[in-house]
């Protein structure tokens, strides 16, 4: 009997990726797009401070933060686990990669000191059980409310769309924080919106400079459009004003779900003739700055 010894390289070769591992996640949680409350990005108009819980992490520095909260919404929002996901301390650190420039131990303490910091802005709970870690969704904006999926009836429901693809062709290995949250403020808002610069601090909580840096990644990046808008201006000494407007990429539209090949059937003429299914329209995100 011959015994093959698999080297260490070839342990390596076949070990799972970060990507491999949120490929997964999101593959379990069965979501074309991923919805994420608007207000996780802005207050709603009449707040006190426009601000969302976006604005800590982008003041805070926070982009593993911000990433790993994200990859939690993704994982938890189907509801199909009660809005928690358990996982071992281990696949968590890998998650978020890093295990690619820690060792094992300080890897898992890592995830565990990320997740913690979600739980302190009123964003998840999270609790261990030896090794494993179960991490239950709160409210987007903050109040340390429970989850519930926003359906978009209100303002405070309205929701963004974070399509799959954002993760499974690796477009969160190429942002930085100001492009990542420079991102979530235009799924925000509709087509063709205009994000003036001078507005952030007021807006959503950080500098002009993070503003304008964010967008120009997203640009090079070719995740979102640019275009020139011209409007008249009598009193301006060229008679005119320039702005410009943004829109998604197409890399970053939602995705339309896949039908299961049930539905095919139950949209199928019956023997009689007559159809036997109506096609009903889901809530629409809107807009709300």
């Amino acid at each position: 009997m011959t015994t093959t010894t698999l080297t260490r390289q070839d342990i390596q070769a076949a070990k799972a990726t970060g990507r491999d591992t949120r490929a997964e996640i999101l593959k379990r949680s069965i979501r074309a797009n991923v919805p994420l409350r608007k207000t996780f990005v802005q207050a709603p108009r009449g707040s006190a401070s426009r601000h969302g819980p976006l604005s800590d992490f982008v003041t805070g520095r926070d982009l593993r933060g911000l990433k790993a909260y994200l990859l939690i919404v993704a994982a938890c929002s189907s509801g199909t686990d009660g809005w928690s996901t358990k996982h071992d301390s281990a696949v968590w650190a890998r998650m978020l990669d890093i295990d690619q420039t820690a060792t094992e131990q300080s890897a898992r303490t890592g995830a565990w000191r990320t997740l913690r910091r979600l739980q302190d802005r009123n964003l998840i709970t999270c609790t261990r059980s030896g090794t494993l870690i179960t991490v239950t969704l709160l409210r987007e904006d903050g109040s340390g409310a429970p989850y519930d999926r926003p359906l978009g009836q209100s303002e405070q429901n309205l929701y963004l769309q974070i399509p799959s693809t954002f993760w499974t062709k690796g477009y969160d290995e190429q942002v930085d924080l100001p492009a990542l949250a420079l991102l979530l403020v235009v799924l925000r808002e509709k087509n063709w919106s205009k994000f003036p610069a001078e507005k952030a601090p007021d807006w959503y909580g950080w500098s002009a400079d993070t503003h304008e840096r964010g967008l120009k990644k997203l640009l090079d990046l070719n995740l979102i459009e640019r275009r020139e808008q011209y409007s008249k201006a009598p009193l301006a000494p060229a008679g005119v004003t320039m702005a410009y407007q943004y829109q998604r990429a197409a890399a970053m539209r939602p995705r339309k779900a896949r039908k299961p090949a049930a539905a095919k059937v139950r949209g199928a003429v019956s023997a009689s003739g007559s159809t036997v299914e109506k096609k009903s329209a889901a809530p629409a995100a809107r807009r709300g700055r």
